[in-house]
């Protein structure tokens, strides 16, 4: 399994989620209050990064670098 940080961010808040991998790159579907979020891993040549609307739900942006620990510290700041 992959995004193992994310998907532990997740669990420890009590939100359910679905996870599929496919050629190596993990995906995280939930919901919080209603609304539907999305992580999608992606790898871009040597760079890996995911797509994710955690910030604002209705858009999404690409994050790289340390992008698990970017999208697990935006879960942990949700009310």
């Amino acid at each position: 399994m992959r995004l193992t940080t994310i998907a532990q961010t997740l669990e420890s808040r009590g939100i359910t989620y679905e996870y599929h991998e496919e050629d190596g790159c993990g995906s995280l579907d939930f919901l919080y209050r209603g609304v539907p979020y999305h992580v999608w891993e992606f790898r871009d040549g040597d760079e890996w990064g995911a797509e994710t609307n955690v910030r604002q739900a209705g858009k999404f942006e690409d994050l790289t670098g340390d992008y698990e620990a970017e999208i697990a510290a935006l879960l942990a700041q949700w009310s």
